[in-house]
């Protein structure tokens, strides 16, 4: 295979210090879900003293700026170069710029195909600007083919746990969905620790069925297989028996160098993640300060599952039901005009006006899940914000709707046994299965109010004293983000080396 231009520049050579400093590519898939964690880790390598450029296109350098504005100006050497998504070429309006814009199953090809048009691009900044390492998204599985042709290693980022890719894993290998008699019976997951159970209900259905997802999930699988290894968005303390599993039993490099947000000490760091709120962070805070300690329940699905309005009438019903205080961010339908919501019962806001506060689009979730007074979070189970919840020592209710959401509900409630299912039984992309307001009621008391709730919160609250220790100097997050480093540093004084 053909290698890229030189790394060095011809006709002079890098001094000693020069020489020994990395330089490391961020590509992070374009979705908010994506991006927010790679920015966050790109700041830790950065603050450990590497130079951490970041790949985004037009329409996210804006916010990819924003976000390392701080940074640079405390010194650290950051800096985001584009790449342009060929739309048109794929058939797609200039505006499906990101995932959270694409609505349907033939409009998410569509998208992908344009991303993996990319290739070329980054190859030219690759060659251009000469960096030591390329940290790339799992949904770029061509990157580890680039990456080895200009002589660099390419790890990647999944952006979910070693609990979730080990038990995939073991799925695919040992197929124990297709030994049960119906789509609802039970499975323990084989060679996994502890005794975890499934249905094929609560599984992708690129699994259940041969799909393009399928195939495409294959050679993400086999990219992993030959590139440097696994950069983890999690810390070892959280899942000591997935992350041991994960490294021996299914052979995988990996690294557990998080949680990355850790990075963000600064207050209005944590308000600027990702999207700018649609509410006001210190009017938010202030409704907040007037609140009893633990006793309000956050609720908010991410940026990519959109509830019908029957959904949203059940979780406002079982929400007003529940008697408990509540922040609950609903995705607001660009269709429907301010206060004309179907789904919202009669009266219904002048009526919790002083026990709800419900917020469209975007929140400050970081700022919310860290605020005394809250003291329960109804999640999609996407694992940034399992960790977010984590690091602030918040119990969960777990409402999975896709992607590897049902792996982490588990984690949550049998391993860390730090939240409570809300009985979801079927993955359902985007739109999830549906929930009654009853068990709306039920799963917001049980986290809430009661010595269930009270252990719970005890639990939490140990997991995020673990989480601070890992990343601190000395932590096993630190410790093993250090391990990295030094190995690519060893490899890139020796380049020849076998990635």
């Amino acid at each position: 295979m053909p290698s890229c231009s030189s790394k060095f520049p011809l006709g002079g050579q890098m001094g000693s210090e020069e020489s020994h400093r990395l330089h490391i590519f961020f590509f992070p898939f374009l979705a908010p879900g994506h991006m927010i964690p790679m920015i966050d880790m790109a700041k830790m390598f950065a603050v450990r003293g590497c130079k951490s450029t970041l790949v985004a296109t037009p329409h996210d350098e804006p916010t990819f700026l924003k976000s390392i504005a701080k940074p640079k100006d405390l010194g650290l050497d950051m800096d985001v170069v584009t790449v342009t998504l060929p739309l048109k070429e794929v058939g797609l309006p200039e505006d499906c710029d990101s995932l959270s814009k694409v609505t349907t199953m033939e409009m998410r090809m569509q998208f992908m195909r344009a991303v993996m048009m990319l290739d070329r691009q980054l190859e030219l900044l690759i060659e251009r600007l000469a960096p030591d390492c390329l940290i790339a998204d799992l949904f770029y599985p061509w990157t580890t083919e680039i990456a080895a042709k200009c002589g660099i290693p390419r790890l990647v980022f999944h952006g979910t746990s070693a609990f979730a890719m080990a038990g995939a894993e073991c799925v695919r290998l040992y197929e124990p969905h297709k030994k049960v008699s119906s789509d609802s019976e039970p499975f323990v997951i084989p060679n996994f620790p502890g005794e975890i159970t499934l249905s094929r209900m609560q599984l992708p259905d690129f699994v259940r069925e041969e799909t393009e997802l399928t195939k495409f999930n294959n050679v993400v699988r086999e990219s992993d297989k030959t590139c440097f290894g696994v950069v983890m968005n999690s810390f070892y303390e959280l899942e000591p028996a997935y992350a041991d599993h994960y490294r021996t039993f299914l052979g995988r490099r990996s690294w557990f160098v998080g949680p990355f947000m850790l990075c963000n000490k600064e207050i209005e760091d944590k308000a600027h993640g990702g999207n700018q709120a649609s509410i006001d962070q210190h009017e938010c805070l202030e409704w907040l300060d007037s609140k009893q300690p633990n006793s309000v329940i956050y609720i908010c699905f991410g940026s990519m599952a959109s509830f019908n309005a029957a959904q949203l009438h059940e979780i406002a019903v079982g929400l007003e039901a529940s008697g408990q205080q509540f922040i609950w961010v609903v995705k607001k339908d660009p269709n429907v005009e301010e206060g004309r919501e179907e789904w919202l019962p009669d009266g219904y806001e002048s009526r919790i006006r002083n026990k709800g506060l419900i917020i469209r689009n975007w929140a400050p979730q970081v700022l919310i899940l860290n605020h005394e007074a809250t003291g329960g979070f109804v999640t999609h189970c996407g694992w940034n914000s399992i960790l977010e919840a984590v690091t602030a020592g918040v119990p969960m209710v777990t409402w999975p709707v896709a992607a590897e959401q049902f792996y982490n509900e588990k984690l949550v409630t049998r391993v860390l046994k730090a939240g409570v299912d809300i009985g979801v039984k079927q993955w359902v992309l985007f739109s999830g299965d549906s929930v009654k307001s009853d068990r709306v009621e039920e799963a917001v008391k049980r986290v809430l109010v009661g010595e269930e709730a009270e252990e719970m919160r005890r639990r939490a609250k140990a997991l995020a004293e673990m989480a601070r220790g890992a990343v601190e100097e000395g932590g096993s997050s630190w410790s093993d983000l250090g391990a990295l480093i030094e190995e690519l540093k060893q490899h890139k004084l020796a380049p020849n080396k076998k990635i």
